[in-house]
């Protein structure tokens, strides 16, 4: 299980709280704003996606605390393992073993070479299986992206609704505008500060989880379909497991240049 997103989001509420102060955590209750920022968002975000992506959510959450689901290095093992049984019994002996494999891609993927497709055939069919599963990934990504732009959005609609209806209340004779200015002003700086804590409080945080999770699924899939090429091509075992903990640690180097670019960028 994976409780860094949770540890975040409480350690971020503490600190939030703290900054604000206990006595005077009633300033910040304002009910048109949240009216305005978290209805506003839904109700975008329902206009951009179809049901049957907004209906997921409680799976997308699980997600990100569930951990990372994939275990490479014991996938190589068991890669390791039926190049040894192909090379003792033959591709076909293979199709007993994927009976054993849980896991749908790997298994169809080991199924793929029993069949004696054309090595080219079986890499471009994985590929295109891999490509088709990291575009609805990224689609269900796109979900909370959307929401880390449309959250300050609306915080920057309600500050110009109640900036609007401060100075129209100044122009108000009598005692009846400047009564509401106070309330206007609040509307105006509340929202604000609601859709920025949404947006990088809640949304941003999920994609980025979300995101972490794909690139473990595509580094499992990759490994995956390295593999079963390699036992279709009869390769030796053990060159099979150097070459694959080799590619793993170089995508894993990567991986990790990769966000400590897209950080850097992030924080220009």
């Amino acid at each position: 299980m994976d409780l860094s997103t949770l540890v975040g989001w409480v350690l971020a509420a503490i600190l939030i709280v703290a900054g604000i102060k206990i006595p005077k955590l009633g300033n910040f209750y304002d009910l048109p704003s949240i009216e305005i920022v978290v209805g506003g968002t839904i109700a975008g975000l329902i206009a951009c996606y179809p049901f049957s992506t907004i209906k997921d959510i409680p799976k997308h959450l699980k997600l990100c605390f569930k951990g990372n689901m994939f275990d490479v290095p014991k996938t190589v093992d068991k890669i390791v393992e039926l190049a040894m049984v192909a090379r003792q019994s033959g591709l076909l002996a293979l199709e007993e073993k994927a009976d054993e494999i849980e896991e749908p891609f790997f298994k169809s993927a080991v199924l793929m070479i029993v069949d004696a497709n054309d090595p080219d055939k079986v890499r471009a069919e994985l590929e295109r299986r891999l490509d088709d599963k990291l575009a609805r990934h990224e689609e269900v990504r796109g979900l909370y992206l959307k929401g880390s732009a449309l959250a300050p959005a609306f915080g920057m609609i309600g500050t110009l609704i109640g900036l609007i209806n401060m100075l129209k209340g100044m122009n108000l004779s009598g005692s009846g505008g400047a009564s509401t200015l106070g309330q206007d002003m609040s509307v105006a700086l509340i929202t604000t500060f609601y859709g920025s804590a949404l947006s990088n409080v809640l949304f941003h945080p999920i994609a980025q989880k979300l995101g972490v999770r794909n690139s473990e699924e595509e580094l499992y899939c990759e490994t995956i379909i390295e593999g079963v090429i390699s036992i279709q091509n009869g390769d030796n075992p053990k060159t099979i497991r150097e070459n694959l903990l080799s590619s793993l640690q170089t995508q894993e180097a990567v991986k990790l240049l990769s966000q400590e670019s897209g950080g850097s960028t992030g924080g220009a």
